[in-house]
């Protein structure tokens, strides 16, 4: 049955190909970018595509962007747009954190709050949060993004707790590694404010980590993520979590485990 889907982050990756894959599927999608300019590169690779998107400027931070796409009458919400930000913890500075968390957590949650209440009010309804296998697991200094997907974590389980019996779905969608270039961008913002002559953090393990987001070998294509969730997206019923691809499910598996056994 087709569907009628708003899906916010469309501009590129995983938002840009399921956009379109919906589209593709029979489905009604309504594809939101961050700003004007990407608005027109999308219409036109949707119309490469031969599809129909109806593109808008949502900024998740911005109300007025909001307001427009509040008037949207959809079946689901795709929360999908995300930023992260790199840097050793202890350093990075904590308006860069805080950018993190507008956007990933205040601006998704405060976005999705008006979908959900209309979902209840008339019984049925789905929403999808984006979060990230980092939304249960750590990289090195990619603090402000883990933790800002852990708080989305917390968010979307108690929202599927306390929504039960209201016809609202709510479900995460957490990707791996893949070559997108997101999290090559993420690791690039260290070089804004990062300085090996001004921080007591040493460089070389940072430069290890950036180096290892440059090497393909460590990314799956991008491919297996957009079919999953345009397969996803739309069902009636499935798994709370869709982890993709299953071969990382082991590692952070073993890696909640042992944190049980961590010693100071």
């Amino acid at each position: 049955m087709s569907k009628r889907i708003l899906i916010t982050g469309a501009a590129t990756g995983f938002g840009h190909g399921t956009a379109i894959g919906l589209a593709k599927a029979g489905h009604s999608v309504v594809a939101g970018v961050e700003i004007w300019p990407q608005v027109t590169a999308l219409l036109n690779d949707a119309e490469a595509a031969g599809v129909e998107l109806e593109v808008l400027k949502i900024d998740i931070t911005n109300p007025d962007d909001c307001a427009v796409a509040w008037e949207r009458d959809v079946d689901i919400v795709v929360n999908n747009a995300a930023t992260g930000e790199t840097g050793p913890i202890s350093e990075i500075p904590v308006d860069r954190v805080r950018r993190v968390f507008e956007v990933n957590v205040f601006g998704t949650l405060g976005f999705a709050q008006p979908f959900v209440r209309r979902f209840a009010e008339r019984g049925h309804g789905k929403v999808v949060f984006v979060s990230s296998i980092a939304g249960f697991s750590t990289f090195p200094f990619l603090a402000p993004y883990c933790a800002s997907k852990h708080a989305l974590e917390a968010i979307v389980q108690l929202m599927r707790e306390e929504t039960d019996g209201t016809g609202v779905q709510v479900c995460t969608i957490n990707p791996g590694p893949f070559w997108t270039g997101f999290n090559h961008r993420m690791y690039d913002t260290l070089d804004q404010w990062y300085d090996p002559a001004k921080h007591f953090t040493a460089e070389g393990p940072i430069r290890e980590i950036q180096g290892k987001f440059k090497d393909r070998s460590i990314e799956f294509d991008p491919q297996i993520m957009i079919d999953k969730m345009v397969e996803v997206i739309p069902k009636d019923h499935h798994a709370f979590r869709t982890v993709c691809p299953e071969e990382v499910v082991p590692d952070v598996k073993a890696y909640q485990a042992e944190l049980w056994d961590l010693q100071i």
